[in-house]
Formats: structure tokens, C-alpha cells, sequence
């Protein structure tokens, strides 16, 4: 299906992107200065549910699944907490649901 082709079409055009409402999952990767363990448990605390499995750890931050309307809100309390974000990158869609 092409973009255009969807009901309403409003909806393909605004996947993954600030305006997306909906509760499609998407894998992000926070680039985080992680000091003991204080964002991993930021991000285990807001996944909650079936996404806090899903959270990966890499050598310089965190994989995890979540809508991507979560993403301005986890950035924020990181940096409540003094933990510096250097990145934050969405990946596809998942298959997961937000619970």
C-alpha cells in the first residue's frame, strides 16, 4: 500500500513523526552518559510492562520499544536527573504494543 492509499490518508503521513498519535511501537536508542545505572532505571520505570523486556543495552546507551510520543518525555526526565542525552534515534516499527 503507498502512502496515499490509506483511510484516512493522513495517517501514512504522519507515521513516526511528532505528530504521531498513535500506539505504533518503535525501537529508539537513547545515547545517554549513563552513571550508575540511573538511566537504565529512568528508562525500566517509564517502559513498564512487556517494553521494559525489550530494552537493550549498548556500549554508549539503550535500545527500547515504545511510542514515539514517549520519546520527549523520557528525554526530559533524563535530563532531570543530570543525565546528558546525546542522541536519540528512531528506528522501524515494531510488532509490540504499548501497554
Amino acid at each position: 500500500m503507498k502512502n496515499d492509499e490509506a483511510t484516512p490518508p493522513y495517517e501514512t503521513l504522519e507515521i513516526g513523526t511528532p505528530k504521531d498519535y498513535s500506539s505504533d511501537i518503535y525501537r529508539i536508542y537513547f545515547e545517554v552518559g549513563e552513571y550508575q545505572g540511573a538511566a537504565l532505571k529512568i528508562l525500566t520505570e517509564y517502559a513498564g510492562g512487556k517494553c521494559k523486556s525489550t530494552i537493550n543495552q549498548l556500549a554508549h546507551g539503550y535500545e527500547v520499544e515504545m511510542p514515539i510520543q514517549c520519546v520527549p518525555d523520557v528525554v526530559y526526565r533524563l535530563s532531570e536527573k543530570n543525565i546528558a542525552v546525546y542522541q536519540v534515534i528512531r528506528y522501524a516499527k515494531t510488532d509490540n504494543t504499548w501497554v
